[in-house]
């Protein structure tokens, strides 16, 4: 495996990393691991109600509401002000979960975020770059398509780790009426698979 993740980074070095756009040669393995350990984490308990409880807040969100938050969230992420957005999403029950599963993951993971009903970060196991994911495929080829769908992104390469990565996301379920209600992504590191 290792073998072959390398020949894809070489692949990405070479051609660069618009090449390999749509292709993903880990797509069987990373589907498996959607369908194991991916979706029993999920349908954890801690996952769903920390979900449930901001749906409960966001629904009401304007677009007008999102798109300044987001702004927040950026400008919070340069370090040039303080970081009271991003320090209570780090601090709620559900990113404390989510970084104890990346940290025992091994290399595994190299980042997993929880999404809302609109796209906003419920939980993160380190900061990500924006707050609002709901204009990209990870929400939307999750989310708005239904309780059965799964997204496998493209592999990618991470130019500060020299990783090469794909990012598989699936739908949030409330179990007790069986519709989306969220999703979650985790970065996957393919050379640890």
């Amino acid at each position: 495996m290792r073998r072959l993740a390398a020949a894809v980074m070489a692949l990405l070095v070479l051609t660069g990393p618009n090449a390999a756009v749509g292709l993903n040669v880990f797509e069987a393995e990373l589907g498996e691991l959607a369908r194991t350990q991916l979706q029993e984490i999920a349908r954890s308990p801690v996952v769903i109600d920390a979900v449930r409880a901001q749906n409960l807040v966001t629904s009401s969100y304007s677009e007008t509401m999102i798109t300044s938050l987001d702004r927040e969230w950026a400008e919070e992420t340069d370090g040039d002000y303080g970081r009271p957005l991003i320090d209570a999403t780090l601090a709620r029950e559900v990113s404390r979960y989510l970084s104890t599963i990346q940290e025992g993951s091994e290399g595994l993971f190299t980042e997993i975020i929880l999404m809302d009903a609109r796209g906003l970060n419920v939980g993160i196991s380190r900061v990500t770059s924006d707050y609002w994911q709901g204009d990209e495929d990870k929400w939307k080829m999750t989310f708005l398509v239904g309780p059965e769908s799964l997204h496998i992104g493209p592999l990618e390469e991470d130019l500060s780790t020299r990783t090469v990565q794909s990012q598989v996301s699936l739908p949030v379920v409330d179990p007790d009426t069986g519709k989306v209600i969220g999703a979650l992504t985790f970065g996957v590191d393919v050379e640890e698979l």
